[in-house]
């Protein structure tokens, strides 16, 4: 493996076996923006030449060595039906992403891998959470069709989990049930309906998407808060319209008074 110390005039020198990824990719700097002062296939000489061109250069010097640096190869997440979520707000994911390329992880959609292919798409489609602004998070099957032409590897819906139990779950753990009310969902889901009406007005289709199941989101534990089940609240309303009459007037369906 070939170690190379780069030099970032003005800014930094450092050592890299990826150049292109490293330096261009991830902080940006194109190839006549850097030079390559040494080569070495040891890394005990390169982590200590490194050191060595930092203090002739005046730069800040490291901590550790290079060989003693441990690298990267996971990244803790967590992975539902519907999302892969990331422990990194949205700002610092990228380059964490890079730290660990070649990780892989399973979902219901297929095994997902991060490559230096599927990172600008990741980056490109990633939401902030809207519970922790230090999380952030990608919609699985999304990157299945991205990643699959389009084929999520689900072979039956019988795959699929009950993802309003998976909410009540989540709220379950986090406390809202035992520490929030039907005022504050109320509340929460006003703010959702104004990111949902943002959203159409602005024709943001990902954000669309984002707001309509954040609101549903709410609906289930508002729902469960007021001591009934959100399935029930759907059941209801269907039986309720499922025989109803009626015409489109101005885009808007109108029921018959009789």
């Amino acid at each position: 493996m070939i170690y190379y110390i780069y030099h970032i005039p003005g800014k930094k020198i450092g050592v890299t076996c990826d150049l292109i990824n490293r330096v261009t990719v991830q902080q940006g700097y194109a190839p006549g923006e850097y030079e390559v002062l040494e080569e070495h296939d040891d890394i005990d000489v390169v982590s200590t030449r490194e050191i060595q061109l930092q203090k002739e250069f005046g730069y800040r010097v490291d901590r550790a060595l290079y060989k003693n640096l441990k690298p990267k190869t996971k990244m803790k997440i967590n992975v539902t039906e519907q999302t892969t979520t990331f422990p990194i707000p949205i700002d610092k994911l990228k380059g964490r992403l890079f730290d660990v390329i070649g990780m892989e992880w399973e979902t219901d959609h297929g095994r997902f891998t991060i490559t230096s292919d599927t990172i600008p798409w990741i980056m490109k489609n990633v939401k902030t959470s809207m519970y922790n602004p230090k999380r952030s998070y990608i919609y699985n099957k999304a990157f299945a069709n991205y990643m699959f032409g389009g084929k999520s590897t689900t072979t039956s819906i019988e795959n699929n989990i009950d993802v309003f139990d998976d909410i009540r779950d989540w709220a379950q753990e986090r406390g809202i049930y035992d520490n929030g009310d039907v005022k504050t969902q109320l509340i929460k889901l006003q703010e959702e309906v104004g990111e949902l009406a943002k959203a159409v007005l602005e024709n943001d289709e990902a954000e669309i998407v984002d707001a309509i199941g954040d609101s549903v989101v709410v609906l289930t534990n508002l729902a469960h808060l007021s001591g009934v089940d959100i399935e029930t609240c759907i059941e209801s309303a269907y039986q309720e319209i499922s025989d109803r009459k009626g015409k489109m007037i101005n885009g808007t369906f109108v029921k018959d008074e009789n």
